[in-house]
């Protein structure tokens, strides 16, 4: 597999974008504004029992909805590509993330410093998932296959449920002990945001009452979890492990009609955001637009709901770089992989030993 450094992508496709793209695009503030006032609301309106018990299921989905989109805010605002300012990235962050109780510290360390540097390297990437021979020597990582949405795993549902804050608190309670890339101190401020978030929502139960609860956070939650997560999982999870950081090749971008794609701030143009993860995701579809016209045949994309189907079909564990494996079945597939120049995205991917669940193919957007 032929694999070439992220730098070099963009040293040829920056020229081609233009000077504003790598401006911060404090307009983003307004989602932001707008997915609070509609939490705010939504609270108020269950709180106060408003359409009645009918209403508040409803009235909830659109709460977790606007979580999921404060937490799509969060993260532009924490790359600098809303504001530059250290102290109001950390502020507007953790209100992004004050759904979630996740530290926006945290999340610096976490995704920016470490899964943007090393992606789909297992002995770095903290999201990525883990090898055969790991599997076999670390409970931890048998644990999280058997949680993890793929193929003939029924327990799958609960990381689409818990998957972003199951991981928010791992992350804060085992990686960031274990890790250089937080100082004791930064950790332990990181540690003090988690909690503040969460003392807003126990602010929150103490005013509505456990009932209302339900509806005005517990119900938010899980489907903003199933948001964030599904992007998340289906932007690497069906992609190979790479030893150089190649974003066409260990990344894939998912798509969804135009209206959600704004909503949700083109958060699924994930190889584009790897290639240039301080620009305003605004400006994604035309770093998209290069990629395609420069390496059809590398880029790779999928819609969302395809992806997740993919995923649901394959395993999470990695007999190699590029195939995946079931220890518990011995069922197996290949990752999306590039595709041959002059080959089609409707021509099928090569085949791999029996026994096989689906080899796994990109289409090109």
């Amino acid at each position: 597999m032929n694999l070439r450094t992220l730098s070099s992508y963009a040293r040829e496709v920056r020229p081609s974008l233009p000077a504003d793209a790598f401006s911060p695009v404090r307009s983003r503030l307004a989602w932001l504004a707008l997915h609070v006032g509609i939490i705010a609301a939504g609270i108020v309106a269950i709180g106060l029992g408003w359409g009645g018990w009918w209403a508040a299921p409803f009235i909830g989905l659109v709460i977790g909805h606007s979580f999921a989109g404060a937490a799509f805010v969060g993260h532009e605002t924490m790359h600098g590509a809303v504001v530059r300012g250290r102290r109001a990235r950390s502020l507007v962050g953790w209100i992004c993330f004050a759904p979630f109780a996740l530290s926006p510290r945290l999340w610096v360390a976490w995704h920016n410093k470490t899964h943007h540097a090393h992606t789909m390297d297992e002995a770095n990437d903290p999201d990525c998932y883990p090898s055969l021979a790991t599997y076999h020597r670390s409970a931890g990582a048998r644990f999280a296959d058997r949680v993890a949405f793929g193929h003939r795993r029924p327990l799958g549902f609960l990381t689409l449920m818990f998957g972003f804050t199951g991981q928010s608190s791992q992350m804060l309670w085992n990686w960031s002990r274990s890790t250089s890339a937080m100082s004791p101190r930064e950790r332990r401020l990181a540690i003090f945001e988690a909690l503040a978030g969460w003392a807003v929502w126990l602010a929150v139960l103490a005013l509505v009452g456990p009932a209302h609860f339900v509806f005005a956070f517990m119900l938010p939650l899980v489907v903003g979890n199933a948001i964030v997560i599904s992007y998340i999982l289906t932007n690497h999870s069906l992609s190979p492990m790479t030893e150089v950081n190649d974003p066409l090749v260990n990344s894939l971008s998912v798509t969804l009609p135009r209206v959600f794609m704004t909503l949700h701030l083109n958060f699924g143009l994930h190889v584009e955001h790897h290639l240039f993860p301080s620009m305003s995701s605004h400006y994604a579809p035309l770093v998209r637009d290069e990629l395609v016209r420069r390496w059809p045949e590398r880029y790779q994309s999928l819609p969302l709901f395809t992806a997740l189907a993919q995923l649901a079909r394959t395993p999470r564990i990695y007999a190699t770089q590029t195939l995946l494996h079931d220890p518990l079945h011995g069922d197996e597939a290949v990752t999306i992989l590039p595709r041959p120049v002059g080959v089609t995205a409707s021509e099928p991917a090569p085949a791999v030993a029996e026994p096989v669940v689906e080899a796994v193919e990109p289409v090109a957007v």
